[in-house]
C-alpha cells in the first residue's frame, strides 16, 4: 500500500464520516413525517456505503484474485436479480443453468488468467450464439425470441460489462506498471460519487425531471450538479492515475455520462417489467443491480478507451503456460 493508495482510502473514509455526521444532524432536526422518512432512507444508504466501501477496499488490497472473485460473485447476484424479474419458461431453465454455472465462471476464468483476446469475444460471440442453439434444442418455440434475448442481455450487462472492472487490473499502461488497483479505485469512486452527488443535488434543488416516465426522481439540476461535482473531484485525484488533470476530468465526464444513461436504461427495463427496484438486498439502495447499474455501462468504455489512449497494447494470444500445455 503506497502513499497514494492510503490517500484514496483516507478520502473515501473522510467522505463517509462527513456523510454520517450530516445524517445524524439531519435526523435530529427532521420534524415532519416525510422529512424523517427521507433522512431515514439517507442514513440507510450511508450505512450500506460503509459496508460496501469496506468490502471493496479490502478486496482491492488483497490483490487481483480476490478482486476477480468479488466481481464474479457480484455478477452472479446481479444476473440472478435480472432473471428473477424477467419472465422465463420451463424451457429456459436448462439454458439458465449454462449461463450461471458454465458461461459465467468460464468468463471470469478468462479474466483471472488475463486472456484478453478470448475475454473480448467469449460472451458477445460464443455465448451469444450458444444461448439460442441450446434453447432451440428444448423444442419449445413459445416466447423463444423474448426469452432468449433476456438471457443474452443478462449475460452482456451483468457478466460481460461488469467483468471489465477487474480486467482493468490487467491493462498494460505506460509508466503505470503495478499500479492499476488505484485506477480501478478511481473509476469506481468517480461513477459512484457521481450517483451520490446527483442524488444530493436532486434532493436539494432538483425541479425539472430529465425523463419523468423512466426515472421521475432524476432531474436536470441533480444530473448537471452531480456530474460536474464528480468531474471536479476526479480531476483533483489525477495524481492517482496515468492521466494529467485535464485527461482525468475528460475520462470522469465520459464515465459519469455513460453511468447516467446506463442508469436510465436499466430504469426503463424495470418500468417495462413493472418493478421499482431490482431487489432489496442493500438497505436504502434496492438490489445489487440498482447499485451497479451505472458501472455496467461505464466500465467497458473506460477500459477500452484507457487501453487505446494510454496503453501499450493488450496481447490477444493465450497465456504462455496455456500454449505450452496445449502443445503437449
Amino acid at each position: 500500500m503506497d502513499h497514494e493508495t492510503k490517500w484514496l482510502l483516507g478520502i473515501v473514509g473522510g467522505i463517509l464520516v462527513a456523510a454520517s455526521v450530516a445524517g445524524f444532524l439531519l435526523a435530529r432536526r427532521a420534524r415532519s413525517e416525510s422529512a424523517r422518512a427521507t433522512v431515514a432512507n439517507l442514513n440507510a444508504r450511508i450505512r450500506s456505503w460503509w459496508v460496501m466501501a469496506a468490502i471493496f477496499s479490502a478486496t482491492i488490497l488483497l490483490g487481483p484474485v480476490f478482486t476477480t472473485v468479488l466481481f464474479a460473485l457480484l455478477s452472479f447476484l446481479a444476473m440472478r436479480e435480472f432473471i428473477t424479474l424477467t419472465k422465463t419458461d420451463r424451457a429456459d431453465h436448462e439454458v439458465l443453468f449454462w449461463a450461471f454455472f458454465v458461461i459465467l465462471p468460464l468468463h471470469y476464468l478468462l479474466v483471472g488468467i488475463g486472456w484478453y483476446g478470448m475475454f473480448t469475444i467469449f460472451i458477445p460471440v460464443y455465448a451469444f450464439v450458444f444461448i439460442p442453439f441450446r434453447r432451440v434444442l428444448t423444442g419449445e418455440t413459445r416466447n423463444f425470441l423474448a426469452n432468449t434475448s433476456r438471457i443474452q442481455w443478462a449475460l452482456l450487462i451483468c457478466v460481460y460489462a461488469v467483468s471489465h472492472m477487474p480486467m482493468i487490473l490487467r491493462l498494460p499502461l505506460r509508466g503505470y506498471e503495478e499500479e492499476n488497483a488505484k485506477l480501478l479505485f478511481f473509476f469506481v469512486l468517480t461513477v459512484q460519487l457521481s450517483d451520490v452527488l446527483q442524488y444530493v443535488w436532486g434532493k436539494t434543488c432538483g425541479k425539472h425531471p430529465v425523463a419523468p416516465s423512466v426515472s421521475p426522481h432524476k432531474t436536470w439540476e441533480g444530473t448537471v450538479g452531480g456530474i460536474a461535482s464528480a468531474v471536479l473531484v476526479s480531476a483533483l485525484l489525477w495524481w492517482a492515475t496515468p492521466f494529467n488533470p485535464w485527461q482525468a476530468a475528460a475520462m470522469a465526464l465520459l464515465v459519469c455520462l455513460a453511468g447516467f444513461f446506463g442508469g436510465l436504461v436499466l430504469s426503463a427495463i424495470k418500468r417495462d417489467l413493472g418493478a421499482k427496484d431490482w431487489g432489496g438486498s442493500i438497505a436504502g439502495h434496492g438490489g445489487f443491480l440498482d447499485r451497479i447499474d451505472s458501472l455496467c455501462f461505464a466500465a467497458p468504455l473506460f477500459f477500452h478507451i484507457t487501453g487505446f489512449c494510454f496503453g501499450t497494447g493488450m496481447d490477444p494470444s493465450p497465456p504462455g503456460w496455456l500454449l505450452e500445455w496445449i502443445g503437449r
